[in-house]
């Protein structure tokens, strides 16, 4: 179990050998990027976003002088022309591409073997954000608390008795994101509901579905960006979705794309520095690199679960929680925390250097925007 050190007065995280005020701005080189996406219709995660949120990240980037392109992969051949370019740094807005006649192209894994810089994790860590089963497991295992779960496909259980966990119970897609297949019927509280959900999510995704444990408490979001200097900046919210007709606060899809949900900074610091603390260490158990977003659940009794990783959060700008957290927490703009995810990447030019254990930022000064 990793022992506390001293985080700015708090007993959670990892001691800087520095202070926020000795990351300085980087100096100026320019470097040539492009931003990778896709057609995302077919995609069950689809990263940064829209193309318009792909267009305010390279709106960012232009501003910080870098030469830089947004480059939309439809097929291998496009992968092939961007190794060809040779780019300095690829930023990924997506996980991988889909292709009709070979498997699902992997973009970190791609470049690579390919010897192009990439944003973000690799394969190897990818596949906790696409798999939540497998982050659960692998997370439970190094002693990080997550709710009670397992999985589910129509037929398999005859009857509440054989059911794992006891109701309420909430049901969800075991790979989708941005609350996809998640409204009032995921609680379930009855062997009736969950057969309904059970088939309703299978039919729509062809795939077993996650049941867990319903934690009824408070939900947040951690979004945790790795400075060029291997220091961490953890920004967190709290999410609190509207009252439905049913009177439930659930965080689904249709929450997600009207905006009706409320983000806010929680003043209650004890627990919010229980919400860091499990967030970073799942961050560094994963072996996440650059950046990645937590979601963490509390129980009636302020206890901390771990839900699921996202390692290509969105980015629109205004819209998205990852950015909005770092404002809310670090009073960090949204082009702030942009070149803090290029610096990351650039600092890998010319050659990658090993993941190193981070550092913990309380808070960061960016130069302003010329």
């Amino acid at each position: 179990m990793r022992k506390p050190y001293t985080y700015f007065g708090h007993e959670f995280g990892y001691l800087p050998n520095k202070d926020a005020s000795s990351f300085p701005p980087t100096n100026k080189v320019i470097m040539k990027i492009e931003i990778i996406t896709t057609p995302n219709e077919e995609l069950k995660e689809t990263g940064f976003g829209s193309i318009k949120a792909c267009k305010n990240v390279l709106h960012s980037i232009n501003n910080m002088g870098h030469t830089v392109e947004l480059t939309i992969c439809k097929s291998l051949q496009d992968l092939k022309d961007v190794v060809q370019r040779k780019p300095d740094l690829v930023i990924l807005a997506v996980k991988y591409i889909v292709l009709n006649d070979i498997e699902n192209i992997w973009l970190s894994e791609y470049f690579a073997k390919n010897g192009i810089n990439h944003s973000g994790s690799s394969r190897e860590t990818l596949k906790y954000d696409s798999d939540k089963v497998l982050a659960k497991s692998f997370l439970r295992n190094k002693g990080i608390n997550t709710a009670k779960y397992f999985t589910a496909i129509p037929g398999e259980y005859k009857s509440t008795f054989d059911l794992p966990t006891g109701y309420p119970l909430f049901i969800k897609p075991l790979n989708a994101a941005n609350g996809n297949g998640i409204d009032d019927l995921s609680l379930v509280n009855n062997f009736e509901e969950f057969q309904s959900k059970v088939l309703s999510l299978y039919e729509s995704y062809d795939a077993p579905v996650l049941v867990e444990e319903y934690i009824s408490g408070q939900e947040f979001t951690v979004a945790i960006i790795q400075t060029k200097d291997d220091g961490l900046i953890v920004s967190a919210l709290e999410i609190i979705a509207p009252e439905s007709s049913n009177g439930l606060r659930i965080l689904g899809e249709k929450v997600k794309r009207d905006d009706t949900e409320v983000l806010r900074k929680t003043k209650d610091n004890l627990m919010m520095d229980r919400v860091k603390t499990l967030a970073i260490d799942a961050y560094i158990e994963l072996g996440i690199r650059d950046y990645g977003r937590i979601d963490v659940k509390t129980n009636k009794y302020g206890h901390c679960f771990f839900m699921e990783v996202n390692l290509v959060p969105g980015m629109g700008n205004g819209s998205s929680y990852f950015p909005i957290a770092c404002a809310l927490e670090h009073n960090l703009s949204y082009y702030d925390v942009i070149k803090l995810i290029v610096d990351k990447g650039i600092s890998r030019v010319p050659s990658n250097i090993p993941l190193q254990k981070p550092l913990l930022i309380d808070s960061v000064e960016l130069a302003p925007v010329i």
